[in-house]
């Protein structure tokens, strides 16, 4: 077997297992990390020239971040205002990122980047609610 299809392998499966044990918390943590990871990537392959891995890589990016917005409950929020906030976040950015990719401007990029680091940063400080 390849060496660099193994490792794939492995960091499939490696995934699939943190998900599985994961508490709703951590998912959102891990969907934050990986929009950030995507985001980077589609930065690198801008600044190789790759625009179609760049394409890729903000379409998943665009995709974490419709996944957290749809993961929003504001009928379990203690202030719905502030849902209804970061749902109009969560839209700005998935917009923003479709201008990036249409543009190849890796300033929108570190712009969204960014914005769902600030939140992340909010989002680990909370710390993982106990049941």
């Amino acid at each position: 077997m390849n060496p660099m299809r193994a490792l794939r392998q492995y960091q499939k499966v490696n995934s699939h297992a943190q998900i599985s044990e994961a508490n709703p918390h951590r998912l959102v943590q891990m969907l934050m990390e990986g929009g950030l990871d995507r985001m980077a990537q589609a930065k690198g392959a801008l600044e190789r020239g790759d625009v179609a891995l760049k394409g890729l890589m903000l379409g998943k990016a665009t995709d974490i971040i419709i996944g957290l917005r749809d993961g929003l409950s504001p009928e379990k929020a203690e202030d719905p205002a502030s849902v209804q906030q970061l749902d109009s976040l969560y839209a700005y950015m998935t917009n923003r990122l479709m201008e990036a990719n249409t543009n190849n401007d890796v300033a929108i990029i570190d712009e969204v980047s960014g914005l769902l680091e600030t939140l992340k940063s909010g989002w680990d400080a909370i710390g993982s609610p106990q049941a």
